[in-house]
């Protein structure tokens, strides 16, 4: 033990002036520690789901014949090197691919339904059920798996989820072919008629985890200066510092630094989108990077940082929207996002997609990193971590659901294998993987979930 005194609560914060800053684990709190199980309230598996919107180029006929998805050899021999996942090699142990299954709540049920597939497919993701086709209030579609997750293991936390996204999800009203703007707008879903806002703007989400400033014009008048939160618990931290070892004074400072270094990257973008001069991404917050890379970077490290101070056990991230015009340069095309998703399966074209789908995987090799360094009770958050990567469409060229892209990855307490690829029979519902990481999470009791037709072997 080397706090000196009493044990330090698991949940301590420092606050001050509007400031609140949750501490990460620390050996003062080591009664909490090594309580590791599945399903357990003291540690629960922390989980992310990341949707892809527009499916893979792998999954078209041509991009299948080149494997730029899915690997050709299943369990753990595969080669990655065709594939779009290439960037995650050196975390192969950490990764378990699912192919071959289908989205078919995301399909048109109906034939006004037909041509509504970018309008409905994002509300699928997580819920694998399928929406009620409206333009009014009553929506309905279902409770989405990581909003299981949370209302389980997430309610002990100070925000039981957070909902994040890269790109503009604020439409009100319908969208087209009959559907509800907020299908396409959110994945994360509370109760069937409850849809859940996501956040785009890095400052808000940083805001919402610490507290900064209790009242809009208290946090307006601290964003004018080039202070810190940190600024607020000066005296607080001082007097911790006193009380812990020399171990957990270290672990509390290189936290704090972190907080800090996020704050700074923030305010130098809202600074740089504040001159006046035209930005790439016209109308989009100041707290918003214009760069891709940037921005869902910044994203990444506030989800870690969440996780080491326990303030929220799941996270949620769309990183595009369907439809979205939007060019990624840094992959080498220059071609619009939903342009080139529609590449007539072309080989040149698809290759040209596959490119942007390999791009958008290079930035999980950051949070993964992000998370292996970060210890929480001497274990890395990375082991207790599961990622859920993936889209709710297939073939993007003829908006096809069968056969969707899906990766997981993380340790999730000891529950996924890794380094493994499993191909599901064909007709398989991706409702099937998903009924299966929920048991992995800790959900065993069930029994279905979305169009599920039994569990997979994982």
């Amino acid at each position: 033990m080397t706090f000196i005194g009493k044990q330090m609560p698991r949940r301590t914060f420092l606050r001050g002036m509007g400031a609140t800053v949750a501490l990460p684990m620390l050996d003062a709190m080591v009664p909490a520690r090594n309580l590791v199980r599945l399903g357990n309230a003291v540690d629960p598996t922390r989980l992310i789901c990341i949707e892809a919107v527009h499916g893979a180029a792998g999954c078209s006929p041509y991009g299948s014949t080149q494997h730029y998805w899915s690997p050709a050899a299943t369990g753990s021999a595969f080669d990655l090197t065709p594939s779009a996942l290439l960037p995650m090699e050196p975390w192969r142990k950490y990764m378990t691919i699912v192919s071959n299954t289908d989205v078919r709540m995301a399909e048109a049920y109906k034939s006004e339904e037909i041509g509504g597939d970018h309008f409905r497919s994002s509300a699928v993701f997580l819920t694998q059920a399928h929406p009620t086709q409206t333009e009014s209030s009553d929506i309905f579609v279902g409770t989405s798996l990581d909003q299981l997750h949370a209302q389980r293991f997430g309610q002990a936390t100070p925000i039981p989820s957070m909902q994040l996204c890269i790109e503009p999800v604020d439409r009100a009203g319908g969208c087209a072919y009959g559907y509800s703007c907020v299908y396409t707008d959110t994945i994360s879903w509370a109760s069937p008629t409850e849809p859940l806002p996501m956040i785009r703007d890095p400052r808000v989400a940083f805001d919402q985890m610490f507290g900064a400033g209790g009242t809009s014009a208290e946090r307006a008048a601290r964003r004018k200066t080039t202070g810190s939160i940190l600024d607020f618990i000066t005296d607080r931290v001082a007097a911790l510092r006193r009380e812990l070892g020399a171990v957990d004074r270290e672990r509390m400072e290189q936290y704090l630094e972190n907080v800090r270094e996020i704050e700074r990257r923030i305010q130098a973008v809202e600074a740089r989108n504040s001159t006046g001069e035209v930005r790439e991404l016209a109308g989009a917050p100041a707290g918003v990077p214009d760069s891709y890379e940037e921005h869902i970077k910044l994203m990444f490290d506030l989800q870690v940082l969440a996780f080491e101070a326990d303030m929220t056990r799941v996270f949620s991230l769309k990183t595009g929207r369907d439809a979205s015009g939007r060019v990624f340069p840094e992959s080498g095309v220059s071609a619009g996002f939903h342009n080139a998703s529609h590449h007539g399966n072309n080989a040149k074209r698809v290759t040209e997609y596959y490119q942007i789908n390999k791009y958008h995987v290079a930035m999980l090799p950051y949070l993964m990193e992000r998370l292996k360094n970060t210890m929480d009770g001497g274990t890395p958050l990375l082991d207790k971590t599961m990622i859920i990567y993936g889209s709710p469409m297939a073939d993007s060229n003829v908006h096809n659901h069968r056969r969707a892209p899906l990766v997981v990855l993380g340790g999730a307490n000891g529950q996924l294998k890794g380094n493994l690829h499993v191909k599901a029979a064909d007709g398989t519902p991706m409702a099937n993987a998903m009924l299966t990481l929920l048991h992995k999470l800790g959900h065993d009791d069930m029994q279905t979930f979305g169009d599920s037709a039994g569990e997979m072997a994982l």
